[in-house]
């Protein structure tokens, strides 16, 4: 499938947001895609993540998670210095910041022509912020990749941001995906975060953990990942995403 490919800035209330919308080439509807990245923002790897949901039919819009201070526009580079730099940017950021974000983009998406339906999916602390967005009544369909910080509540400048505690808030379908390599996201953190999802009542959640599994298996840079769980994961996800 063809796509098209533009960068726009969402108006926030403190800031703008620099954004990505890959959709379908050639206009029609698509369900609309929220789509968080890991901590080094819009690379070249996570847009080619985004395409390639994109091709499976749906309009995939990525924000940059740190629209504020330095880190505005940059994609950072998978090196120590990007590391550290995505990690200051978190933590510079408060959940409150990240919420209030999250409705600009979801706000936006909701007035982009040929959105049919609102998605959100993310990968690490982007697991984390899509699964906060599936609070949102508006969103339907969640799919968090090996979300870090949902078994402690670790994200951003907030000691707690509290998510698992509210996870009975969330009303769309959920798709949890993790590696069980993750050092991240290991056994017992998964456990503690499927157990809270069960006594919140979500019980007909999905879960995939794929063996052998590294954190971060389906960044197409670096050692740890992995093409062929990777090609699973995304097919198993926009499978989720349209209802089968």
């Amino acid at each position: 499938m063809k796509l098209s490919e533009d960068l726009v800035n969402v108006p926030a209330p403190d800031c703008e947001i620099r954004t990505a919308v890959i959709r379908p080439a050639g206009g029609g509807s698509w369900p609309g895609l929220l789509l968080y990245t890991d901590i080094f923002q819009l690379t070249e790897s996570s847009l080619r993540s985004a395409r390639r949901l994109a091709s499976e039919g749906f309009i995939v819009v990525v924000p940059e998670i740190y629209p504020r201070g330095p880190l505005a526009g940059v994609a950072l580079e998978f090196d120590d210095a990007g590391k550290q730099a995505g990690l200051g940017g978190a933590a510079s950021t408060t959940v409150a910041q990240f919420d209030s974000d999250r409705t600009a983009v979801l706000d936006y998406m909701q007035g982009l022509s040929g959105v049919t339906e609102l998605f959100a999916t993310g990968f690490c602390i982007g697991g984390h912020l899509a699964f906060r967005a599936a609070f949102d009544a508006r969103v339907t369909a969640t799919v968090c990749f090996y979300a870090t910080g949902l078994q402690n509540g670790v994200l951003g400048a907030d000691p707690d941001a509290g998510s698992l505690a509210r996870a009975a808030d969330i009303r769309g379908r959920l798709m949890m995906v993790f590696g069980s390599s993750d050092p991240h996201v290991p056994a017992d953190a998964r456990l503690q975060v499927v157990s809270a999802l069960y006594a919140a009542g979500l019980d007909d959640l999905e879960l995939h953990i794929y063996r052998g599994g590294e954190h971060a298996f389906m960044r197409d840079i670096g050692a740890r990942h992995d093409p062929a769980l990777s090609d699973l994961a995304y097919a198993s996800a926009a499978s989720f995403l349209r209802g089968r």
